[in-house]
């Protein structure tokens, strides 16, 4: 099965973070599920980061896709349809990284790994 990582999650994950769930744990070990990581968690942690928000992920930073082909997760770019799909989605969500996150969970018939109870506003696919 296919799952898309919120960006908390994939965090959580790469430094091995006890506030991940035992579930979520779970599944993003599981060989056999495909772990998408959305480019928008990239920009979004590069921006915390430059904001002096994540400062222990310097070394996350200077090679996210290193670090994400190592997990063995797949990158999911963004596209003018999941732009659209952000963009038009009626929820009053302000955040642009979870309304992206929230439309490529959708488009991509991946449910969203995250905790995040604001998101599920949004009446995606969660697990946690």
């Amino acid at each position: 099965m296919k799952y898309l990582l919120d960006t908390h999650a994939l965090l959580w994950w790469l430094f091995d973070d006890r506030r991940l769930s035992r579930r979520a744990r779970g599944l993003i070990g599981d060989r056999g599920n495909d772990i998408v990581v959305s480019a928008v968690s990239s920009w979004e942690i590069a921006t915390k980061h430059r904001l002096g928000r994540l400062p222990s992920a310097d070394v996350l930073v200077q090679d996210i896709s290193g670090w994400l082909m190592r997990a063995g997760f797949s990158e999911l770019s963004m596209t003018v349809a999941h732009a659209q799909r952000a963009g038009t989605w009626q929820q009053p969500h302000r955040d642009p990284f979870d309304r992206m996150l929230a439309a490529q969970s959708v488009l991509e018939g991946a449910p969203l790994v995250t905790n995040d109870k604001v998101i599920q506003t949004f009446g995606i696919a969660v697990v946690w």
